[in-house]
């Protein structure tokens, strides 16, 4: 049927499994481990470093190829609402960040925004502020509203976390919350300087949006919350130093 010599059957059903064969079958399974142990959203990049070690190294080509002749597809990131408002008559900050995204000092440069939790209650509102250099969260507050003390209560953490810094540059949207009154005192007083992303501009954002993508995809993924008390007491958050334990208030 296979139109091929007994021998040469023989000698293939005899022949030991060659070292590249076994090590691509222990890969696969490694692979396997990782992705699912993961909830199947690492991709082959990921994979590949988290795999890789200085002694035996591995390929991104070759976990892609073992993640596609097994059908194990990265989960693609879901698109959210919206969660600012851009469309007011209130006074906009100039793109004085204007994609700069590199700080060599802490408290050089903070980025800043809003998103949200979904509960069966409704919508957790969650702001937070990261420090570009290190991207470390250093401010962040949650409410059921997405008012302006919400982002106050941010910045006021930040600040307080920091030792009230001077002359910090921090950027955000053009949602009104940011472009407030009561928020830009709060900038003044502290001689920070504001800086705000054109409006529809993803790009102009971008740490913290990716920080965001990374919340919900990778460390809240398939999470349900019955209750907005229950999101906020979500220890994922703690345990992964996804948010700063402690709350401090700044006035």
């Amino acid at each position: 049927m296979l139109e091929v010599k007994r021998s040469g059957y023989y000698a293939w059903d005899k022949r030991p499994e060659s070292k590249r064969s076994i090590r691509e079958r222990n890969l696969t399974e490694l692979v396997k481990e990782e992705f699912y142990e993961n909830k199947q959203i690492p991709g082959s990049v990921k994979i590949a470093e988290r795999l890789s070690t200085p002694e035996a190294p591995v390929n991104r080509k070759t976990v892609a190829k073992i993640m596609r002749n097994n059908g194990w597809k990265s989960k693609v990131v879901k698109k959210y609402k919206a969660t600012t408002n851009s469309n007011h008559n209130l006074p906009v900050a100039d793109n004085v960040l204007n994609r700069d995204f590199f700080a060599k000092n802490p408290n050089e440069k903070w980025v800043s925004d809003i998103t949200y939790i979904p509960t069966d209650e409704g919508w957790l509102y969650l702001a937070g502020i990261v420090d570009l250099c290190g991207r470390e969260v250093v401010g962040w507050a949650m409410d059921e509203r997405m008012t302006k003390d919400l982002v106050i209560r941010c910045l006021n953490q930040a600040i307080g976390r920091r030792s009230n810094p001077k002359g910090v540059l921090i950027h955000s949207d053009m949602g009104t919350q940011y472009c407030s009154k009561d928020y830009q005192q709060l900038l003044k007083k502290h001689t920070f300087i504001c800086s705000m992303s054109r409006k529809g501009n993803c790009w102009g954002n971008a740490p913290m949006e990716s920080f965001w993508g990374k919340l919900k995809q990778e460390w809240l993924n398939e999470q349900h919350f019955k209750t907005r008390d229950e999101a906020r007491g979500c220890d994922i958050l703690v345990h992964r130093n996804l948010l700063p334990q402690e709350k401090v208030t700044c006035k």
